[in-house]
Formats: C-alpha cells, sequence, structure tokens
C-alpha cells in the first residue's frame, strides 16, 4: 500500500466522530464508555501492530457512506473490532512468549540436569567425595590418565609425553600370539583380535615418550602348536626403526611376554581359561613388578618405574587388568572386541540354544561378569562405533549412556559425584590403527616398469594362487578375508553375490578364510561354515567367479590387499 494517507484521513475522522458525549444524539455505547477515546486508544494500541490491508478496506467502505450518523457509528464499531485485533494480538504474542519460555526452560533445565544434585540415585554406601583433578597427569606415572576425547586428542597427548619414560602394558590371553606368520584363522580364538594388539604394541612402542611395551599372553608348550608360542619372551621389531626418536636403552622397545598358567602342555580354547585367571595375575604380577624394578634402575634413578596404564583386551584380559590395575594402583583401559551380554541376546533370537545351554558351551555368564567387572575398574573403554556404545555397552549394569554424560560434566566443573564413576567411552574407528600395514602412497600395483636398472618386479605367489580359481580374473574383485565362523557372516555375502546375476558378470569374489588342511580337521563350527559356503557355490554355480584359497601367509595380507586393488574398475 502506498503511504498511510488512509490512517492519517481515518484519525481526522475519529476526531470529527461526530456529537459530544453529553449530546442525547450520542450513541449509547459511546455514553457508557465515559471518557472513552478512540484516537488515543488507536495511536496507543494499534497502530504499531496488526496488517493494515482489512482496516483499510473497512475504511473505505466507512469513508463511502455518505451519511454523517451513519459514517460515525461505522468508525465507531471500526474502533471496537480494532481493539479486538489488538487483544488477539496480546493473545498470540502472550502464548508466543509462553513457548520461548518453556523451551528456554527446557534448555536450562537440560544443562542444570548435568550438574544436578544426583544423591537420590545413590546408595548410603557410594556417597563420599571422589572429586580430582583427572586432566593433568603430572609427574607420577601412577597418576589418573587424562579423559581423552579423541584420536586427535591422544596424539596431542602422546606428543606431550615427548622426552618421558614410559611403560606400558597389554593384556591378551587366549589364541596363539606372535610377531610374525601369525596364524590367523587357525581357529575361532586366533582371529583378529591377535592382529590388532600386536600392531597396538608395536605403534605404541614407536609413540615420543614410550619406553617400553609389554604384550601379555599365554605361554603355551604343547606339540600340537609351534615352539615359538613356547617363548619366554619375543621382542617386536617395529616396522620403522627409524621414526624412533628416543634413545634405545637395554629393555626399550615391544614384546610379548608369555606368562605360563593352565595346562602347562595343552593348547585350550578361551571358554576354559576361565579358571587359571588367578595363576595368570599372579604371574603376571610378578613380572611388572621385576620389570619396573629393571626400568627403575635404568630411566627412573633407581625408582621403579611402574606402568603407566594396563589396557584388556576382551573379557578374560578385562579381569585380570583389573585385578592387576587394584593391586598396582595403575589406570586401566580395557576394549572388549564383542561384548558377551550382545552375543548371549543374538543367541538367544537365534532360538537353536536355551540359556543354560548357551552359558554351558560359550561360559557366558562368566565372561558376563568379567566384563561389568572390566566397566568397574577401567577409566577409558575403548569402542569401534557408537552404535556399540548406545546398544552393547548400555546393556550393563555398570554403564549407562545419560548418567555418563552427566558424571563427566560434574568432573569438567570440578563438582563432587558422590561416590559415582563410570569410564570414558572413546571411540576409535577400526582398521586406522593399522594404516601403516599397507602402503599409502608408490604403485598400488605391486610393480613398475621394466628397465635395465629396475626390473617389474615379479607378482607375489598368492596372487597366482588366488586367479586361478576365475575364468575372467580381470574384472574387479571383491574381498572377504575373515576365519569362517558364523558371526562374520560370509554365507550371506555369498548368497547375495549369487542371487545378483549383473554383479556376477561384473565381478569375481575372493574369500580369504583363514588356513586349513582338510575339513575334517577344523573345528565343527568352522567345517559348518566352510561347507555351508561350498554348498552355496555349487548351488548358484559360481564356479569361475569365487575364489577360496586354502592357505595363506600372515605376511601376505598386504599383497591380497594389493591385488584387489589392482584389479578395480579404471
Amino acid at each position: 500500500m502506498a503511504g498511510n494517507d488512509w490512517i492519517n484521513s481515518y484519525l481526522e475522522a475519529i476526531l470529527d466522530v461526530g456529537p459530544g458525549l453529553d449530546d442525547a444524539k450520542s450513541s449509547l455505547l459511546l455514553r457508557e464508555r465515559g471518557r472513552f477515546s478512540p484516537t488515543r486508544y488507536f495511536v496507543e494500541e494499534v497502530i504499531t501492530g496488526f496488517d493494515e490491508t482489512d482496516l483499510h478496506r473497512s475504511w473505505v467502505r466507512a469513508q463511502a457512506t455518505r451519511s454523517p450518523q451513519e459514517r460515525n457509528t461505522r468508525l465507531e464499531n471500526m474502533c471496537w473490532r480494532i481493539w479486538n485485533l489488538a487483544r488477539q494480538k496480546k493473545q498470540i504474542e502472550g502464548e508466543l512468549a509462553q513457548r520461548k519460555a518453556k523451551r528456554r526452560l527446557e534448555r536450562e533445565r537440560g544443562r542444570k540436569e548435568a550438574t544436578a544434585d544426583m544423591s537420590e540415585d545413590l546408595s548410603e554406601g557410594e556417597k563420599g567425595d571422589i572429586v580430582s583433578d583427572v586432566s593433568a597427569h603430572g609427574d607420577s606415572n601412577r597418576g589418573r590418565l587424562p579423559r581423552i576425547n579423541s584420536v586427535d586428542a591422544m596424539e596431542t597427548w602422546a606428543s606431550q609425553q615427548k622426552g618421558k619414560k614410559l611403560y606400558i602394558v597389554l593384556i591378551s590371553l587366549h589364541g596363539l600370539i606372535r610377531g610374525e606368520n601369525m596364524e590367523l584363522g587357525r581357529d575361532s580364538d586366533t582371529g583378529g583380535q591377535v592382529k590388532y594388539v600386536v600392531e597396538l604394541a608395536r605403534a605404541l612402542g614407536s609413540m615420543p615418550g614410550v619406553y617400553r611395551v609389554d604384550l601379555l599372553t599365554r605361554q603355551v608348550s604343547s606339540p600340537d602348536v609351534d615352539w615359538s608360542y613356547g617363548e619366554p619372551t619375543e621382542m617386536l621389531t617395529p616396522r620403522n626403526s627409524e621414526d624412533l626418536t628416543d634413545e634405545m636403552g637395554e629393555s626399550s622397545g615391544s614384546y610379548i611376554i608369555r606368562i605360563p598358567f593352565g595346562p602347562r602342555d595343552k593348547y585350550i580354547l578361551k571358554e576354559l581359561l576361565w579358571p587359571h585367571i588367578p595363576e595368570f595375575v599372579d604371574g603376571a604380577l610378578n613380572h611388572i613388578i621385576q620389570m619396573s624394578n629393571v626400568l627403575g634402575e635404568q630411566v627412573g634413578s633407581g625408582k621403579p618405574v611402574w606402568p603407566v596404564a594396563i589396557h584388556g583386551h576382551y573379557a578374560d584380559a578385562g579381569d585380570s587388568a583389573a585385578l592387576l590395575s587394584g593391586a598396582l594402583n595403575v589406570p586401566m583401559l580395557f576394549t572388549g572386541h564383542s561384548l558377551g551380554r550382545d552375543k548371549l541376546e543374538q543367541l538367544l533370537k537365534q532360538g537353536r540354544l536355551s540359556r543354560e545351554e548357551i552359558n554351558l558351551t560359550y561360559k557366558i555368564l562368566r565372561r558376563i561378569e568379567a566384563e561389568e567387572l572390566s566397566l568397574d575398574a577401567s577409566d577409558i573403554v575403548i569402542t569401534s562405533t557408537r552404535q556399540e556404545i548406545g546398544q552393547q555397552w548400555r546393556l550393563y549394569d555398570g554403564f549407562d549412556p545419560i548418567l555418563e554424560r552427566k558424571l563427566r560434566a560434574r568432573i569438567k566443573r570440578n563438582v563432587s559425584c558422590y561416590g559415582r564413576f563410570m569410564p570414558r567411552m572413546v571411540i576409535i574407528p577400526p582398521g586406522m590403527e593399522f594404516h601403516h600395514i599397507v602402503p599409502q602412497d608408490g604403485d598400488m600395483d605391486g610393480e613398475t616398469e621394466g628397465n635395465e636398472d629396475h626390473p617389474a618386479t615379479p607378482d607375489p605367489p598368492i596372487w597366482s594362487e588366488i586367479m586361478r580359481f576365475f575364468t575372467n580374473p580381470r574384472k574387479p574383485m571383491i574381498l572377504a578375508l575373515a576365519r569362517p565362523d558364523p558371526k562374520k557372516n560370509i554365507t550371506t555375502l555369498v548368497k547375495a553375490f549369487g542371487e545378483c546375476r549383473p554383479l556376477r558378470e561384473l565381478a569375481n569374489l575372493t574369500l580369504i578364510m583363514g588356513n586349513r588342511d582338510g575339513i575334517d580337521e577344523m573345528s565343527s563350527t568352522n567345517a559348518s561354515v566352510l561347507l555351508s559356503v561350498l554348498k552355496l557355490i555349487d548351488k548358484y554355480d559360481l564356479y569361475g567367479v569365487v575364489a577360496y584359497p586354502k592357505h595363506h601367509k600372515q605376511i601376505e595380507v598386504p599383497d591380497i590387499y594389493r591385488l584387489a586393488a589392482k584389479t578395480k574398475v579404471a
């Protein structure tokens, strides 16, 4: 609308609205209102408020009325209409203000909730002030760990340790663990965790400020396994020793320390190790005390150099680490790798075994008990995904995501937690620890152009072992590298590949399912999965498009990945 001329005209009309209040011809409404001033009301209450369009139309109709009395009556009614609109406006504004206040109150309540008094949630035995500065590690190797919020923070923390001589202890009890030629896939206990802990020990050993890393595991002296698993000590040579900036000392570096416990001449699965945990703890305690004294003589000015942390891997190692952490007053970290409560739920959903049968087979209740103990004792729990935190760890009595956030906020604000504590959950995506296994630069094809000085590099033997399965080896490769265990879901992959004709025409499928000689010599579970895979290959007639070699060496794993990269679509 062009200008506000109609408002000016309207105000002028109201000033001349007609007879005064004493006049008998004045409207009853105006007489009852006494000294009601439409002009003042309009200016003070309305003119800043509503859309002018509708009022303008009303004003045009009133102005077109020829009779002065009728025009004045219409203008009077229009004033009350404006009053009603103003009332509605205030009502709307009031409701909007209430909604804003409610949202503001909810936000404020959410902020205050993190620091609210949680005494009602605490038992009398739990009350007490445990407030301490957990963000500073200080000069003592036996202080609490800093709260690590991300991988970047871990790297920052590591850089701050430059010049220190830290001692770190890792524990991984089950499986056959050695530094080279790992027998991955030999059984359900010798899988990805073995690779994980060995590479983690190597990586930690190359970090600034870390003087020694011990990976404690079980010593196995049995004719059924290689002699190397019976050696008490094995040094893990870093892959790039040139990266080490600290001066190497007599006892520095990363080591596998094998503690004898359980049957001396027999390799047993993890489900049978539980009764022997106390024996391992005694042996590990003796080793740590002895090594701390040795390191004290070397780099600690005669004072023992206690571990800066004890890191348990899987429930059995978590149980052991909790006991050692309490005995030595050393901070503990824990990585579950897989969790008992989640596995119990999945097995119950399958309906093949009852709860009693599951517990008899997997000792699942003892495992859950160990995981609960690990939660109570750990400063930090290493996880791989938010799903693991939100859907798996929240099944445990020792962890609640909401309460954990409240406690973390209270600790940050230096407010009493009344004796309550929960470990900090840190997400480290799987695989990032091993980014150095496959070269990040250079030719992924594993070969160079041939010339007199630099002849072409021959293909690794594992390549020909895989390629012999394929009718057309030039097609891109889908690669799955996992032991034949039901939870790895290899059968679903083969079924999906077999049912998708376009995918079969586009790519080959390579299944690296551990090492085996005869199927009859495999465990019943692994043999069942392998037979299911072979039956699916036959059902969908996948001969010529699926490779499933029987053997591969651990050092050939990078070559297998390079082969998959080489066959990718350009």
